[in-house]
């Protein structure tokens, strides 16, 4: 028997939602218990006596202690505050009768067995404490909240949220380059385009047409109006056009065959104003400079025409021994670059020397393939980039003036033509073999900006449209594509043309 009151009162002293028996009175209970004597202890003669003390009067504040004041002093109203009589309030105090107390007290003290228990024993153990519990003992709960959390006031928003769970963008991910499109803007069909690496077949014009030679007959298309007109057709059916270029105004086009002929074209009129020989083979590049065309044949010689007077022919340089097929003056017009089959590019003045010939200032030897890409640098006169054949690959950077080369990558592939951007330092090739692409490289690091692919056959020639947005690109799978690889931002753009406005103003007033 004594042992049952033993287990009675160990049982009663782990229960702890039971009160605790000989305990002293909790301060509420006790404030309860003092009120309700102090309203039915004293006699009648007390009671008139009773009042509360003045406020801001020492002689009238009570000393007590055991007592707290049930009325602010100092406030006036009629709420009297006091300490509540229900427990349990608080959404955050333990309700500890839907707790599993023993459940707890077990998983706390047992102790940690070392041994490692079967896959099937474990299913054995759980089973028995779903038949005797009705719950599994691991999962069991150690402490409960009563009452559900209370739910964000309609458009709360938790600043630190934001601030805590954005992830920053690394610096290293940020793209500082424009948004360059990869395909092309347009496919224009080029039938009967020659696939010919040493010639010249397209130009666009200052005033937007876009000429293309296709084989024995010259087009030319308005990029405003789509309209399409044939200018010329050769009257042997075995010749055919080898190079056109337009004059820097727009309004003559120069047309070099492959009977060796010169042909100058008025657009407005749509016809020839005159026929100039002094080649003996196939003109396969021309190049303007104000009144003077330049012509570069498969002799190997560069002929200067003047255009305004009957003869024609004014000067001849002799510095390549193979086909000239590349060929640029400078946009200041001191210096005509020229490259040809037999890997060599010469720089010559627009002037002749003291002799009274004309001699190459510079004569670059480092390709190791033919050099057609030619192209001078708009803001640097004196930069002149070049590239090579399928036997060279590589493209160069000169400074004609000291005759260093500045810079050179290699592209991995046949470099048919460059051309620099007015809009932006950058600068863009044309290639062939193997992959057909055009790659836009930044200057002066050299670093490859992006590659435009489409072309399924090399690229021959590379074009700019007037305003340096567009690059045409005619190539041997009979097609010509308009890439918009330069377009400038509207708003630099507006900023360039109040800059040459105002710049056009100033030199008016002088």
């Amino acid at each position: 028997m004594a042992q049952f009151v033993f287990e009675s009162d160990l049982h009663g002293l782990l229960k702890l939602d039971t009160p605790i028996p000989n305990a002293p009175l909790a301060r509420w209970q006790r404030k309860a218990k003092e009120s309700n004597a102090s309203v039915a202890g004293p006699g009648p003669s007390c009671q008139h006596q009773q009042h509360w003390p003045l406020p801001m009067k020492p002689a009238n504040r009570s000393h007590s202690t055991s007592k707290t004041p049930s009325k602010t002093p100092g406030k006036s109203g009629s709420k009297i505050q006091s300490t509540p009589t229900k427990a349990g309030g608080d959404r955050y105090i333990p309700n500890r009768s839907a707790m599993q107390m023993e459940v707890a007290s077990f998983l706390l003290t047992k102790e940690n067995d070392s041994s490692e228990d079967t896959p099937t024993k474990k299913e054995q153990q759980k089973a028995w404490a779903l038949n005797l519990n009705g719950f599994d003992v691991e999962e069991a709960k150690i402490l409960r909240l009563s009452g559900k959390p209370q739910n964000a006031p309609e458009g709360y928003q938790n600043n630190l949220k934001v601030l805590y769970s954005q992830k920053t963008t690394p610096g290293s991910s940020r793209k500082n380059g424009r948004y360059i499109p990869s395909m092309p803007d347009r496919i224009l069909d080029a039938p009967e385009i020659r696939n010919d690496y040493y010639l010249n077949l397209i130009d666009w014009s200052s005033q937007n047409f876009l000429a293309v030679a296709l084989d024995n007959s010259v087009y030319l298309w308005n990029y405003s109006s789509g309209e399409i007109i044939q200018l010329l057709q050769m009257e042997q059916p075995d010749d055919y056009i080898s190079s056109v270029s337009w004059i820097k105004e727009g309004n003559y086009l120069a047309v070099g065959t492959s009977n060796a002929e010169v042909q100058l074209w008025d657009i407005q009129q749509q016809k020839r104003l005159r026929n100039m020989t002094s080649h003996s083979s196939r003109v396969g590049s021309l190049s303007w400079n104000s009144y003077i065309l330049s012509s570069g044949a498969r002799t190997g010689h560069i002929h200067h025409h003047d255009v305004r007077v009957a003869e024609h022919h004014v000067a001849t340089l002799a510095g390549h021994t193979q086909e000239v097929c590349g060929l640029q003056w400078s946009p200041d017009g001191r210096y005509l670059a020229s490259g040809g089959n037999d890997n060599l590019v010469n720089v010559w003045p627009c002037a002749q020397g003291d002799s009274g010939d004309f001699a190459p200032v510079q004569t670059f030897t480092q390709h190791q393939g033919a050099v057609k890409a030619v192209a001078w640098c708009p803001w640097q006169s004196n930069v002149l980039a070049t590239g090579g054949g399928t036997s060279d690959r590589h493209i160069r950077i000169w400074n004609v003036c000291s005759g260093t080369c500045l810079n050179a990558v290699d592209a991995h592939s046949q470099v048919c033509s460059i051309l620099w951007s007015t809009n932006y330092k950058e600068f863009i090739s044309g290639h062939g073999f193997a992959h057909n692409q055009l790659v836009v490289w930044k200057y002066p690091t050299m670093a490859k900006v992006t590659e435009l692919k489409g072309h399924t056959a090399r690229v021959l020639n590379l074009t700019m449209s007037p305003d340096g947005s567009i690059v045409a690109s005619a190539a041997a799978d009979e097609t010509l594509r308009l890439w918009r690889c330069f377009e400038m931002d509207p708003v630099k753009k507006k900023e360039k043309a109040g800059s040459a406005k105002s710049s056009i103003i100033h030199q008016g007033i002088r």
